[in-house]
């Protein structure tokens, strides 16, 4: 069978699911006057039983881990931006997540890699697309946030622009592991749709200063078609950050976050329309079902409201504020 063909039949089903899945938010105000981080590890259509108390376990953890990463640097009165790369350096480094180690295989068996990054002090904004060698994409991406004049650098030139900056190489099968593997031949094979995983990860962040940052980071689509590239390293769609107004990382079917002008949306909706994150969050993602797109969304506002929003039947996801505050959960049932 033509694999174009598969992935179709899969994202068709994906489609169907997403339209009949209601839009599961949680949102809380922990108060302006602290710090606040917000991570997710992708959406998902994952049933909710079937998985392996241990398995479940493995995903907390690196969930936590991510979220002590970012936490200890704004919790010390490290910057947002600071915060954002740890977290998402955290998920990049653990094969649970498909971003950095571990992430999804291409139809041609291979690994190509997107992310974006974005400083909501002057909007100021980085992405990498289709990397092969970079170990943490996310740190390539602020690389040419920083050190050129450039917002995206693609292909083999943003991997020699990531060396040329200091960061060390991997070969691509640095990125393969066994799970990968059996879930692209699975996709090959006998597409389903079902359980689809929507892959990606990500953090945004208020620091003690009211700055704002975001930070998105994958490894693509299971079995996608090499050169593909969805929203992550869209500034504007999977990612957006605004020191006045809110942070956005996304995940989801990226052709209609794209669409969408996710991101985007969800800041425009807080600036000039003034609902509040949640709203935002919820309404943009009505946008997306609409046109049948499925995934989710984390926001926190410059007021420091904390909105994580999913239209699938889950999606890996935690938060920290000051004082304690720290939660995980992956399936909309809050576990």
């Amino acid at each position: 069978m033509d694999t174009h063909c598969v992935n179709v039949c899969g994202f068709a089903c994906a489609q169907n699911m997403a339209m009949n899945t209601a839009i599961k938010v949680q949102s809380l105000q922990p108060g302006r006057s602290g710090w606040a981080l917000v991570i997710h590890g992708g959406a998902s259509f994952l049933p909710t039983g079937g998985f392996s108390e241990e398995k479940q376990a493995g995903w907390h953890a690196g969930l936590r881990q991510a979220l002590a990463a970012g936490s200890t640097i704004l919790d010390s009165g490290g910057s947002a931006l600071d915060a954002v790369e740890a977290a998402v350096i955290a998920l990049e480094d653990n094969p649970a997540f498909n971003a950095g180690y571990g992430s999804v295989l291409t139809r041609e068996r291979s690994h190509e890699l997107d992310a974006s990054i974005m400083d909501g002090r002057q909007r100021n904004s980085g992405a990498v697309v289709c990397v092969s060698h970079v170990r943490n994409p996310i740190r390539a991406a602020r690389l040419v946030m920083e050190k050129s004049p450039h917002i995206m650098f693609t292909g083999s030139a943003a991997d020699k622009f990531a060396v040329d900056c200091g960061l060390e190489p991997v070969a691509n099968n640095y990125f393969t592991t066994e799970m990968r593997e059996k879930m692209l031949q699975r996709a090959l094979s006998a597409p389903a749709g079902g359980g689809e995983k929507l892959g990606t990860v990500g953090a945004v962040a208020l620091d003690l200063s009211g700055n704002l940052a975001a930070a998105t980071s994958t490894g693509g689509t299971n079995g996608k078609a090499p050169g593909r590239v969805g929203d992550s390293p869209i500034i504007g769609a999977g990612t957006y950050a605004d020191s006045n107004v809110c942070a956005v990382s996304a995940t989801g079917h990226g052709e209609h976050f794209i669409r969408i002008g996710v991101a985007r949306m969800i800041a425009a909706r807080i600036e000039l329309a003034g609902q509040s994150a949640e709203a935002a969050a919820r309404e943009t993602l009505q946008d997306v079902a609409a046109i049948g797109g499925a995934g989710g969304v984390i926001v926190v506002s410059h007021s420091g409201e904390i909105t994580l929003a999913f239209n699938t039947s889950a999606m890996f996801r935690g938060f920290a504020a000051p004082g304690g505050i720290s939660e995980t959960a992956v399936f909309d049932n809050g576990e």
